[in-house]
């Protein structure tokens, strides 16, 4: 089974700008072999096409992943057992859980922590964009 500490950690600062909105490391990551960490970094926006890619193209992992991010239980339970924990944890850090923020720092884990920075911040920024009064929920 997949996980994000597969990579190397260059890939994941990469992965790290993409998510953070930059499409010039969006468009890099495509380019240069590492089309699920561009999928990815889109299905963290809520990119349901990108999502559909990630299952057709065998990294179904990474839509999961995305999923708990965003805090669905049955994707958290599944991360948690199928993945290495670094994946569970990075997926609470995207949501300010203390005790993950934590773990990946007890375990020397910056890259991880940043990502999940950046994850937070286009959070935050998605829930803030649909909370406006102007906003039609359907």
């Amino acid at each position: 089974m997949g996980g994000l500490e597969q990579y190397d950690v260059k890939l994941l600062m990469a992965l790290n700008q993409a998510i953070a909105g930059r499409k010039d490391f969006f468009r890099w990551l495509l380019d240069n072999g590492f089309p699920e960490l561009a999928a990815f970094s889109n299905a963290i926006r809520g990119d349901r096409e990108a999502m559909g890619w990630l299952f057709q193209h065998d990294y179904a992992w990474l839509a999961i992943l995305s999923n708990a991010i965003d805090g669905e239980e049955k994707a958290r339970f599944w991360i948690a057992k199928a993945c290495h924990p670094v994946n569970i944890m990075f997926a609470l850090a995207c949501r300010n859980d203390e005790h993950a923020l934590d773990w990946l720092q007890q375990h020397e884990l910056q890259v991880f922590i940043m990502l999940s920075y950046s994850t937070a911040e286009v959070l935050d920024t998605q829930a803030a964009e649909n909370a406006g009064p102007y906003v039609m929920h359907f």
